[in-house]
């Protein structure tokens, strides 16, 4: 193709622990932006153990707010084929295949990237599973495991199949987060793929994402993760060509709010709660000046009480975004 795009869309990334239906719906109501959300992904187990609980996140009744594309992560095509028809049932038209998750517990398995050093495995499973669904497929991967250029004949393999699309993360499984994303080896992935490819990975601001869409002309598919995370006005920045929010304090403040709300009301104890929000201040105390000092504060505290002070003296009197 030589067309630039017309569209863009963007895609929320699948973040096991943050981006799940409360996040998603939290985040759509104050901030907008996403077309599309990929759901963490949902392990694969035997039929007979697939429970209600087991698709809690994807339930349509949990997801009015974006457009949703559960994702599957599991290696065998007899507990993956009966997983996507119950998908299929509950409205999902397409489901994702996890080939990107980088952590070694999954890898190991041959889960995730750690799959991408066996293409005839790969290949075997898209044999057995595509014509056996009635939803369409795309995969999330990485460029490899170890190596760079694993996902070069994986590529090969799957413009042989009816994908309905490959997202990419330009870097290895073992790279975790770490590192530049390889933008040459996702520049040589677009020339190898019949497939549209959706570009993923350190996305995080406007100038950045400027810089990756003149780089990648005929890419109109995005997907952002961390980068929403830490400045949740991003999507809506892309989508409208500049970043026009006044006060972000306050706007992200009443985004927080909601956000504890929904969590408080779901989790069954403090404990749970207060981990689950230091996770998230991980990534939000980087949108704020000095943002190392309150995530230092949240992580040291092991008191619901201590850190609700906490927070509602930081938006009181500490906090400042960053740009």
């Amino acid at each position: 193709m030589t067309d630039s795009p017309s569209k863009i869309i963007l895609y929320l990334a699948p973040l096991r622990g943050f981006t799940g239906y409360i996040f998603r719906n939290a985040f759509m109501r104050h901030f907008g932006g996403f077309d599309v959300a990929v759901s963490p992904f949902i392990p694969t187990v035997p039929a007979a153990r697939v429970k209600k609980t087991h698709l809690n996140d994807v339930l349509p009744a949990n997801n009015r707010s974006v457009a949703v594309i559960p994702q599957i992560i599991g290696n065998n095509p007899a507990d993956f084929i009966p997983l996507a028809q119950r998908l299929f049932d509950l409205g999902y038209e397409t489901v994702n295949w996890n080939l990107g998750c980088p952590f070694p517990m999954v890898a190991k398995k041959q889960r995730g990237s750690g799959l991408l050093p066996h293409p005839q495995k790969i290949e075997a499973f898209l044999e057995a599973t595509l014509p056996a669904i009635p939803n369409r497929l795309s995969i999330k991967a990485r460029l490899g495991r170890k190596k760079t250029d694993d996902i070069l004949p994986l590529l090969a393999i799957f413009n042989r199949y009816p994908l309905d699309e490959v997202i990419i993360h330009p870097r290895t499984g073992q790279q975790m987060y770490d590192g530049e994303p390889n933008l040459d080896m996702f520049e040589k992935c677009l020339d190898v793929s019949a497939h549209s490819l959706v570009y993923n990975g350190d996305i995080n601001d406007l100038a950045t994402f400027k810089l990756y869409s003149q780089r990648f002309k005929t890419v109109d598919r995005w997907m952002i993760g961390r980068g929403a995370l830490i400045n949740p006005f991003l999507p809506a920045a892309i989508k409208n060509g500049q970043d026009d929010v006044a006060d972000k304090v306050k706007a992200f403040r009443a985004f927080y709010d909601d956000l504890f709300a929904q969590y408080r009301r779901d989790f069954s104890g403090p404990g749970h709660l207060l981990d689950r929000m230091k996770g998230f201040w991980t990534y939000f105390s980087q949108a704020f000046k000095d943002g190392r000092n309150i995530k230092k504060k949240i992580h040291r505290t092991r008191k619901l009480d201590r850190y609700l002070e906490i927070v509602e003296r930081f938006f009181e009197e500490e906090a400042f975004w960053n740009g």
